[in-house]
């Protein structure tokens, strides 16, 4: 380094950049600075050049990293050393920080130091990973060739295989049709087989019966012209024992072989039979478990019923016991003479809100039997659908025994539709299609009239029961025990 190049004014630090005049910038200060020393700076001054100093070092610096661009050198190590030489210029001339900045030197070079050292000890780790890296493609190389080789390989026994498996396909629908026609081919032979067997078996019958009677014939003509010979006779005879004996003895083997076997075509008959009957018994296997599963459905709804029940009478006697005393019912045998003699038994047992409804009955009761035509109701959507016509409508003034065929024969229709159609339909509904069906252009007299006779009779259960359903008035439960 050119010594010439530092001048005279060491320790002699320039005040640069300049702020410009006006400007109040807070000084932070330096952990080595005296809190009395303070920059000069001119409040005036508008720009300060650069210190000279400073312009001789960065100009050093262009010089020496455009003689190395011009060298075209390119190694790290040289492009740093100018500025070692820089930092050693500031170490020279400020005496009084140069053992801070020589520690921080220091400090650098052996960071420096200790990572060439490293880099140095991890050169033949890169040069190990490099060839590890070489040889790796190059198995990922040679194993793709081999693999791409095996595919190719595969693919083409994939599609011999393919081919195979047509040509084997094609075979075997040949084959099964060369199986097809030597089956048909075998039956015809059998059944013509079995044809000249059993014309055989006649045919040797023929024979027999036709040599039988030519013995026969013979053995007469001989006793004709011979006379009745009796040595004769008696070796006839004893020849027809013998033969009696072997027929015997060949039907007895043919009765132990045979007895036990049944004809073709009455086994067949019962084999048909014996289908039948198992076709029939699961039928009814099914329709015993359909009925099984409503036997337990209307068995709980039964048991629902029933707690209803319960709760109600048990709600019925607490408000018996807490009602006040009832009227005097024997008044009504003085406006209503004709039920006096049936009044007693009417009124046997029964509590006041039983008695009211026997009143209404009977009183509903007259006024129905006088009664020759209903109102029409509209055909409002309010108005019930089997209830919905313009116009008076006849009273057919129906008896008790009627009513109860018609009322069972309804529930046992209803139910038969309902497990038909899978799901329950409306009473009302229903029975407006039911008396159409049934009676045709009178079906609304008959509708009315069942509904008006339903309605009074509040001390028939069963009576009074179908007209609730009919309205609407018991739960799905009661529905559905109606119903079944």
């Amino acid at each position: 380094m050119n010594s010439n190049f530092v001048n005279s004014a060491i320790g002699t630090l320039s005040t640069w950049p300049a702020y410009g005049a006006g400007q109040s910038i807070i000084q932070k200060h330096k952990p080595c600075a005296e809190s009395n020393i303070r920059s000069p700076r001119s409040e005036n001054a508008s720009a300060v050049s650069k210190p000279r100093y400073l312009e001789k070092l960065e100009s050093y610096l262009r010089r020496e990293l455009q003689a190395l661009d011009s060298a075209k050198i390119i190694s790290q190590e040289l492009r740093l050393q100018p500025y070692r030489d820089v930092f050693d210029f500031f170490m020279e001339d400020f005496k009084t920080y140069k053992p801070l900045l020589c520690a921080i030197k220091n400090e650098y070079e052996v960071t420096l130091a200790h990572q060439r050292e490293r880099i140095r000890s991890l050169e033949p780790l890169k040069a190990m990973l490099v060839s590890v890296s070489e040889q790796c493609d190059k198995r990922i190389q040679e194993i793709y060739e081999k693999e791409k080789h095996e595919v190719k390989t595969l693919k083409m026994e994939k599609d011999n295989l393919l081919k195979m498996i047509d040509n084997l396909k094609d075979e075997k629908i040949s084959l099964q049709a060369q199986v097809s026609k030597l089956q048909e081919e075998m039956e015809d032979v059998y059944l013509k087989y079995r044809n000249e067997c059993d014309a055989r078996k006649l045919l040797i019958s023929d024979i027999n019966e036709l040599k039988h009677q030519q013995e026969d014939l013979r053995l007469s003509q001989d006793h004709k012209e011979q006379g009745e010979d009796p040595v004769t006779l008696a070796i006839a005879l004893r020849m027809a024992r013998s033969d009696l004996a072997k027929t015997q003895v060949e039907l007895n083997t043919l009765k132990a072989d045979y007895g036990d076997v049944v004809p073709r075509r009455d086994f067949e008959k019962q084999e048909k039979t014996l289908a039948v009957c198992v076709e029939k018994t699961e039928l009814l296997q099914k329709d015993l478990s359909q009925l099984q599963k409503e036997h337990k459905s209307l068995l709980q709804i039964n048991q629902q019923v029933v707690q209803e029940r319960d709760s109600l009478s048990k709600e019925l006697e607490d408000l018996q016991r807490s009602t006040s005393p009832g009227p005097l019912w024997e008044k009504c045998v003085d406006i209503f003479p004709e039920i006096f003699q049936r009044w007693s038994k009417l009124s046997d047992g029964k509590t006041s809100g039983q008695l009211v409804d026997v009143l209404l009955t009977e009183l509903g009761k007259r006024i129905l039997k006088d009664k020759d035509f209903f109102p029409g109701m509209g055909t409002g959507d309010n108005v019930p659908i089997h209830l919905r016509h313009e116009g008076p409508v006849k009273n057919l003034k129906l008896s008790l025994r009627e009513m109860y065929s018609i009322i069972k024969n309804i529930w046992k229709e209803k139910f038969a539709a309902d497990q038909q159609k899978g799901r329950q339909l409306s009473l009302s509904e229903f029975l407006i299609t039911y008396l159409q069906k049934k009676f045709g252009e009178a079906s609304v007299e008959w509708s009315y009239t069942l509904h008006e006779t339903c309605r009074i009779q509040l001390m028939n259960e069963q009576i009074h029961s179908f007209y609730k359903v009919l309205m609407a008035q018991v739960s799905g439960i009661l529905l559905t025990l109606f119903s079944a």
